[in-house]
């Protein structure tokens, strides 16, 4: 159902193609935005909605179609022409560099013809376009000291002070705690408000339905429906965008064992900024039970997993698994100790985006297909076939290059090499971070399956509904510390709350 704004269109894209190689990417799709509006464009990963928008934005070429922008044809050869007719993008992974100031990454590329930058214009500029859209952040700051959430404030500020009319965000809300998100919306609102118009391309059906006016679904390539947010619902739209009704996992009790698998004592572990974000920490993790960890992410989550994983050494502490010390600082001795890691950052810790899925699948198991001095490629395609089988990986085949997979497949080839390891003890960081309602939950039926297998289990998310769906027992970590740990069913979200903002007394 084609839905009519009484507004005027300022973006008309019309039959659009794309393809990669085999993979029709973007199928004779129709798209428009109106002016002042925010529209969500959602649908499962590899639906094209990234691929749509980074055409629109000159990143790629459609194969065939055409694009109106404010009733002018366009056909942008670069992004760098997109914005000089008002056209920003925010992408999922962001385009800064940390060794600049705020000021300077904002700036850069906008002078216009000058050699010089009038320093002082430019930060009134941008402290106007901070005052105006409730976007603080310091201007003088390094980008590598920002938080997750001001990085992304910066992309948006450089997207304003280009002047922007038409900005498209790409799963906006990924990497920012509840409050960031509000404070993101508020920012939205007033920039629509203004005349402005957004896209809002996000798997979050919830946020979705919160921000939007008006929702377009892909699938496969091709819109699917088209709906007024005020007309749908959240139930509507998950079936529009993987085609069946999907149902919440209820929670099912562990059967734990009593004796504790992997024991973190003492542990004290410094940042990349030699600032200490976990403090004496100590948690005990059993075989089939899922300790779920809580925490607005900056209180010392990453550097605990990257402990765990060997990435990072401690200044202090130790880590049991059974009665054996774990080698720290060491990722061949984690595998080994039988660790199964998933990254929070699939794309750079988790997976070598340059290999082939079947190179990906065997990186943490590659001796298994050793033959001599080289390597059993027969071998490692079996493996590999079986394991896209097993785990749904959606693929060109084992020798396609990973790069051109969607979100949730990358994480599918980490769930599978993890998995099929069969390890005692999965880590398991922000496991459904970007990926749409469908891969959401067919990872946590994966987690949940591996754990009545008898793994234990750390789940580090700062998604409260997968921490309630999946904790057997439910811990915070705030400023490095843990503020409690509680049993699933005697847990409350109120509790949770508090915790998870440093107030260590239990509710009433």
């Amino acid at each position: 159902m084609l839905v009519i704004s009484p507004k005027k269109p300022v973006v008309e894209m019309h039959s659009i193609t794309k393809t990669f190689l085999d993979v029709v990417a973007n199928n004779n799709v129709d798209f428009r935005l109106y002016e002042g509006e925010i529209c969500a464009l959602l649908g499962e990963n590899g639906a094209g909605k990234t691929t749509l928008m980074n055409i629109l934005f000159g990143y790629y070429a459609a194969d065939s179609g055409q694009i109106l922008v404010r009733g002018e044809r366009v056909a942008f050869s670069s992004p760098h022409d997109a914005i000089e007719n008002g056209v920003g993008m925010v992408h999922q992974h962001f385009s800064l560099v940390p060794s600049q100031t705020v000021l300077e990454n904002i700036v850069v590329g906008s002078f216009g013809g000058k050699f010089f930058l009038d320093t002082a214009t430019a930060k009134r500029k941008l402290l106007d376009l901070q005052n105006r859209f409730g976007l603080h952040v310091d201007p003088d700051a390094f980008v590598w000291t920002l938080p997750v959430g001001s990085q992304q404030k910066v992309e948006i500020l450089k997207a304003l002070y280009r002047d922007a009319s038409i900005l498209i965000l790409d799963e906006p809300t990924a990497v920012l705690a509840p409050l960031e998100t509000k404070e993101l919306f508020a920012t939205l609102r007033t920039f629509a408000a203004e005349g402005r118009s957004v896209v809002f391309i996000s798997h979050k059906l919830n946020e979705v339905m919160e921000i939007s006016d008006r929702v377009v679904v892909l699938a496969k390539g091709k819109v699917v429906a088209e709906r007024k947010t005020s007309e749908t619902s959240e139930k509507e739209l998950a079936n529009l965008m993987v085609g069946h009704e999907l149902t919440k996992q209820p929670y099912s009790p562990s059967r734990k064992t009593v004796a504790p698998l992997l024991q973190v004592s003492g542990l004290t572990v410094k940042n990349d900024k030699g600032i200490v974000a976990v403090k004496d920490l100590s948690l005990t993790l059993h075989a089939g039970e899922i300790t779920a960890l809580a925490g607005v992410s900056g209180n010392g989550q990453k550097e605990l997993a990257e402990v765990l994983f060997g990435f990072r050494e401690p200044q202090r502490g130790s880590v049991m698994i059974g009665d054996q010390p774990l080698p720290l600082g060491s990722p061949k001795a984690a595998i080994e100790s039988g660790i199964g890691r998933i990254p929070e950052d699939r794309m750079t810790t988790g997976l070598i985006l340059d290999l082939t899925v079947e190179e990906n699948l065997a990186l943490e198991n590659h001796t298994k297909f050793k033959k001599g001095w080289t390597i059993d490629y027969r071998a490692l395609r079996r493996h590999a076939e079986k394991l896209i089988e097993d785990f749904s990986i959606k693929t060109a085949g084992p020798g396609a290059i990973a790069k051109t997979l969607s979100g949730g497949n990358l994480q599918k080839i980490i769930l599978a090499r993890v998995l099929s390891a069969s390890p005692r003890i999965i880590v398991a960081a922000q496991p459904t971070r970007g990926l749409d309602v469908g891969a959401a939950e067919y990872v946590h039926r994966r987690i949940l399956e591996a754990r009545d297998a008898g793994s234990a289990i750390l789940l580090i998310s700062e998604d409260l509904d997968e921490i309630f769906m999946l904790g057997d027992r439910i811990a915070v970590m705030f400023e490095g510390e843990i503020m409690g740990i509680i049993g699933r069913q005697e847990a409350s979200i109120e509790q949770i709350s508090l915790w998870m903002s440093g107030v260590k007394e239990k509710c009433a």
